[in-house]
């Protein structure tokens, strides 16, 4: 019997196309308005999406809804709790951007650690070609070897930008949850790494317990030198706060790759031109065409393994 297949937000697959093992109907959506969820889930037993919501009241409208597979590793867009209850399966696509990720923020580490973003906004305004010297003397640069890496979250990205980090040189640890009452082996409190860490680097899924787990309190927390790096969730950093803590130069530097809300609207704190030493890119870590690749590989094998009785990577 032929399976029916919505993709909510077909439009963010960019690389490769979806083909299945058994007999199928695709519906593509390039970009599913929230409002026309519940709708588009008519008649479909398979809904894919990447960042589009599914609510407890559009799975409540469509009980032939028997999976949601998230074309990404992140999935707090959908409420866990009422597929739980309602049945629905849901599985996600974890590991394929392993290496995009950490390369992005090692890519981040050590531009920031070496100034990049100020020394290469001086060269656009003239500064170098003004220079009565062969180069520019001004802010400080500095060499990773030596330096400590803390980092929040022993994932497989975590894990994989610690191996990239003591390559270099640098001194790895490991941050226990904030709120943990003791410590596990392999960890510090998350405080103590907070203050000794040179880099400070997300690696976190968005929950009630993490987000805003950067605020006000924490940048005052770091050394007045060190860089922050989010390439995880947006949400985890107060985005106010990083902002104003840039501005004062309150610590060296930060890099992010996800907002809370995204695509930004213009006054976004973090678009505005004065932060300093400060790099933001637009959620593209993952995107590397090696990681794509590996995602539409794992996206359709969730799905596979569904529909043969053998669910994967289920988190629901």
């Amino acid at each position: 019997m032929s399976k029916s297949i919505v993709f909510l937000d077909q439009g963010t697959l960019t690389r490769g196309k979806l083909r299945f093992n058994f007999p199928y109907t695709l519906t593509e959506i390039d970009n599913c308005p929230a409002d026309e969820v519940s709708k588009a889930l008519q008649g479909h037993e398979i809904a894919i999406t990447n960042k589009i919501p599914i609510n407890r009241a559009a799975m409540e409208a469509n009980p032939q809804l028997k999976l949601i597979a998230v074309a990404a590793t992140g999935y707090n867009m959908i409420d866990i709790d009422a597929a739980r209850e309602l049945g629905v399966t849901v599985c996600n696509v974890a590991g394929y951007s392993q290496v995009a990720v950490a390369e992005h923020a090692f890519m981040m580490m050590i531009a920031l650690m070496h100034r990049l973003p100020l020394y290469e906004a001086q060269v656009r305004e003239g500064a170098w070609q003004k220079s009565p010297f062969f180069t520019i003397f001004g802010a400080p640069i500095f060499e990773l070897k030596g330096k400590t890496l803390g980092i929040a979250g022993k994932g497989s990205i975590g894990q994989q930008l610690a191996q990239y980090a003591e390559s270099f040189g640098m001194q790895v640890l490991f941050a226990e949850h904030k709120d943990a009452k003791e410590v596990r082996a392999g960890y510090q409190s998350f405080k103590s790494v907070l203050a000794h860490s040179d880099v400070f680097s997300l690696h976190l899924p968005l929950t009630e317990s993490t987000r805003n787990l950067i605020g006000y309190e924490e940048l005052t927390q770091m050394k007045p030198g060190a860089i922050l790096l989010n390439v995880s969730r947006g949400g985890l950093v107060d985005e106010e706060a990083l902002a104003e803590a840039l501005r004062e130069n309150r610590i060296g530097g930060a890099g992010v790759d996800v907002l809370t809300t995204e695509p930004p609207t213009a006054n976004h704190p973090l678009l505005a031109k004065d932060l300093g030493n400060f790099i933001l890119t637009p959620h593209t870590a993952f995107a590397s065409e090696e990681a794509l690749a590996t995602l539409v590989h794992l996206l359709e094998n969730n799905i596979n393994q569904f529909v043969a009785g053998n669910p994967v990577n289920v988190v629901s």
